[in-house]
């Protein structure tokens, strides 16, 4: 029988709130518990308050492997939750100490009580982080020089894990365990002071405390709440300026970004990065944020550029070289694809193809035809006399890393006749009544079908 107190009952009455907003009640779910203080409250609180939300409750613990009384303290675990009637799991992880151990030992933990409770048919795993963890965790993430998303801390659901104590402190808990007369043990990775967390935990919240006059880690979590709800805004916002500004082949209208407010801009901008597999940090962020501003380019990982020039925003990868290749289309019938663009062409026979283009061939033409990518000096003739190429790429904003992959056509004499997709002879020519066909790369880059 469960011995009473305010602790008892503040724990008691967040519990029910928490499974009851989680939706859990008549359901079930499996407990993480380590054998410290809060895993162990988690441990005694759910027991307590099953029975009236009619909840079916499993117990895990976990052996990282990395401390021999590890060991020791999962049968303590084991024996508590027998205690309370519950079935316990337990899990060797056998992980090597080392770089990266904390990633290492959370990802392995994680993945274990997710195997748990899939194999035991359960609805959900609960974990015992509090508002201290919370606090904790903003503070860490602010002195890194986190923006508002990672304010938003660790949340109370992701997937099937839920996190039903994030409004309740470690002192909440303590004083709980010793109304019920609970003993916990203590993980001496938690006063290792090499570790960030321990620091906070120990140095900053403590001397924040004094200078406030007052505990600060339940304002603390109290405002990633807050965080998470502006966060969730926001991104609804931002998804909704992306459909907006978004163009064919993945580009983002440069005007459409310019004229963002700036947390949305830098969503937007974030998102596209992401999609393209750019590092997203602030530094890169900032660089980004300068391009577009300027009207430039900035350097990303992996190799890739931003571009914001021509009236989109883009993420390319620089080619080494121009396509050098070339084809050559000698009367009806002749067909080739200019390497390295995924163009092909045709002379003569309809092309039923989606996205086929038609050029209709002059009557007094100068075999062979050349396909082949711009070279310096080349002109487009019209009936007021003739343009750079180059001109006419800016004119009508092709982007620069696709002008090397732009196929023209010219005759025999080098004259050009036709840049297929952009720019055609003035209506009114005399034809031949052969044409030739042009069927662009697929939007995947994969090449076309066969003429």
């Amino acid at each position: 029988m469960a011995r009473t107190g305010l602790a008892t009952d503040l724990i008691l009455r967040t519990l029910s709130e928490a499974y009851r907003h989680f939706e859990l009640a008549g359901r079930s779910v499996l407990i993480a518990v380590s054998g410290g203080a809060d895993s162990t409250a988690l441990l005694v609180g759910t027991a307590l308050v099953r029975e009236q939300l009619g909840l079916a409750v499993e117990v895990a613990t976990l052996d990282h492997g990395l401390r021999p009384e590890a060991a020791d303290e999962a049968r303590a675990v084991e024996r508590l939750a027998a205690l309370h009637g519950l079935e316990c799991h337990v899990r060797q992880l056998r992980l090597r100490p080392g770089a990266g151990v904390e990633l290492r030992a959370r990802e392995a933990r994680y993945e274990a009580l997710e195997a748990v409770r899939a194999q035991r048919g359960l609805t959900a795993v609960a974990t015992a982080h509090t508002a201290s963890d919370q606090a904790e965790t903003l503070l860490m993430r602010l002195a890194r020089g986190s923006a508002l998303k990672g304010a938003v801390g660790i949340l109370p659901r992701r997937g099937s894990l839920v996190r039903p104590m994030l409004g309740l402190t470690r002192e909440h808990l303590e004083a709980f365990l010793r109304e019920q007369g609970t003993g916990f043990v203590t993980d001496p990775m938690n006063a290792n002071p090499r570790l960030f967390r321990v620091r906070i935990r120990q140095d900053v919240l403590p001397a924040l405390a004094r200078a406030a006059g007052f505990p600060v880690a339940e304002r603390l979590a109290s405002f990633t709440r807050l965080a998470a709800e502006d966060e969730a805004l926001l991104d609804a916002m931002a998804e909704g300026a992306w459909r907006r500004i978004q163009l064919p082949e993945g580009a983002l209208d440069a005007v459409g970004v310019r004229a963002l407010e700036s947390p949305l801009r830098r969503r937007v901008l974030a998102r596209l990065l992401a999609r393209e597999g750019a590092t997203v940090d602030d530094a890169t962020l900032r660089r980004v944020l300068d391009a577009v501003a300027r009207g430039g380019s900035a350097t990303l990982s992996g190799g890739l550029q931003l571009r914001a020039t021509g009236g989109t925003v883009r993420c390319v990868r620089p080619r080494a070289s121009s396509v050098r290749g070339a084809v050559s289309l000698e009367g009806e019938g002749a067909t080739g694809e200019l390497e390295g663009t995924g163009w092909r062409f045709q002379v003569g026979t309809p092309v039923s193809a989606p996205g086929a283009l038609r050029f209709y061939l002059p009557e007094k033409l100068r075999w062979p035809l050349t396909v082949r990518t711009r070279k310096p000096g080349d002109r487009i003739r019209g009936p007021h006399g003739s343009r750079k190429l180059q001109d006419v790429f800016v004119d009508l904003r092709v982007p620069a890393e696709r002008r090397d992959l732009q196929p023209v056509v010219t005759d025999a004499e080098g004259r050009l006749l036709w840049v297929p997709g952009l720019w055609m002879p003035p209506e009114g020519k005399v034809v031949s009544g052969q044409s030739l066909w042009a069927l662009p790369p697929s939007p995947s880059g994969g090449g076309s079908g066969p003429l």
